[in-house]
């Protein structure tokens, strides 16, 4: 078993054993931890009360996060003619069709989220297994494949913090919600609308409890456990 660095224990020592801790509570918490001298990303984990292997209980969504992720997101674009001057009008850093697919061929990947047009869609189809792999690849179901007229829309989310979750082969969603130098307003903001996301996304092949546990964690600290009950009830209204 990998042995724990002093700063990790250190952070676990805060945590009440046998507690689960409301998601203010949880946040602060966090915060007074020992932490790394980088800027920590702030996790979200949760285990699902689901089946990844039954295609009706599959979670899959977008969660636009009010404060942001805490760094720089690099929008790509696959369009043309008249989409591709509306995606440039609203601010995408790079934007194109066969030339760009070449270029992603040739190994260049120097881009965060991509969003594509339907009728780009066949051709974007070859860069599958480059894509693929980093969780890069537009699709519908994460609302990445829009129409011309949607993409400042959705260009605008991307730069904000828009977050894509599903339901990984372990029954588990691995969500990024900020940074450790957010205050706990913000994190709380970016938590509640993720929770949110979630909660409405509940498939209707769903048996039993929904979610079953949750934690927040800082990069290479403790999970602390969420309360289930005021966690699910966060709301942004």
């Amino acid at each position: 078993m990998k042995e724990r660095s002093k700063r990790y224990e250190e952070a676990a020592k805060l945590i009440e054993p046998n507690k689960a801790y409301g998601p203010s509570e949880a946040l602060a918490l966090i915060k007074k931890m020992p932490l790394p001298k980088f800027d920590a990303t702030v996790e979200l984990h949760i285990k699902m009360g689901l089946d990844p292997r039954n295609a009706s209980q599959q979670v899959r969504g977008v969660a636009t996060l009010p404060n942001g992720l805490g760094k720089t997101v690099r929008v790509l674009v696959f369009a043309q003619g008249e989409a591709d001057k509306i995606a440039r009008d609203a601010g995408a850093d790079n934007v194109g069709a066969d030339d760009i697919i070449k270029k992603i061929e040739e190994g260049w990947l120097e881009f965060d989220v991509t969003i594509a047009t339907p009728d780009m869609m066949g051709r974007v189809s070859k860069l599958g297994k480059i894509l693929g792999r980093k969780g890069l690849m537009p699709n519908p179901k994460s609302g990445t494949v829009v129409q011309p007229a949607d993409l400042p829309r959705v260009i605008n989310e991307s730069r904000k913090g828009r977050v894509e979750f599903k339901l990984d082969r372990n029954g588990l969603i691995h969500l990024v919600i900020g940074k450790i130098s957010f205050d706990e307003k913000k994190l709380l903001e970016n938590l509640t609308g993720v929770i949110e996301a979630i909660v409405k996304a509940k498939p209707s092949g769903a048996k039993g409890q929904y979610v079953e546990t949750a934690t927040v964690s800082a990069t290479m600290g403790p999970g602390v456990p969420l309360d289930l009950k005021t966690t699910l009830a966060l709301t942004t209204e």
